[in-house]
């Protein structure tokens, strides 16, 4: 059973990446990064997701996984769907559909007023999960 890790490009999603690559070798498993595309409410969902956002989210990790030092990293693949609105079902989904043992989530702190306006889809997550969420902050900013 693969170690899911939700990609994100930002800080928070490429930790993520780097906590579930390191999972997954202590744990002897491979890795499935999780790549949802939201159409936005109006949107079509269940469609292929963009090949060119795939293939860069592919290039993202790689290079996660270079500036891990890995020598021998994990068997990984990139898996995408499209959601119309509802990205944590869809991750959710595909947690299921590959029967993942964990889901590996960066996360980056909001103020109570960010939580209000952006929604939490963390948290959605955190509370619809079946299976165990590691929640993995990103480095922080510079200055």
């Amino acid at each position: 059973m693969p170690v899911a890790v939700a990609h994100n490009a930002a800080a928070a999603g490429r930790a993520a990446v780097a906590a579930a690559l390191d999972w997954a070798l202590v744990h002897d498993t491979n890795l499935l990064v999780l790549h949802v595309q939201d159409t936005g409410r109006g949107g079509a969902s269940g469609t292929p997701a963009d090949a060119a956002e795939v293939t860069a989210v592919a290039k993202d990790v790689e290079e996660v996984i270079r500036e891990s030092g890995t020598q021998t990293p994990p068997q990984w693949k990139v898996v995408s769907a499209t959601s119309a609105g509802e990205v944590p079902a869809a991750l959710l989904g595909l947690c299921a559909e590959h029967d993942a043992k964990i889901l590996v989530l960066g996360s980056r702190r909001r103020t109570e007023v960010g939580k209000f306006f952006m929604g939490g889809k963390t948290q959605r997550i955190l509370l619809d999960s079946p299976i165990p969420v590691l929640v993995v902050k990103g480095a922080p900013a510079t200055s």
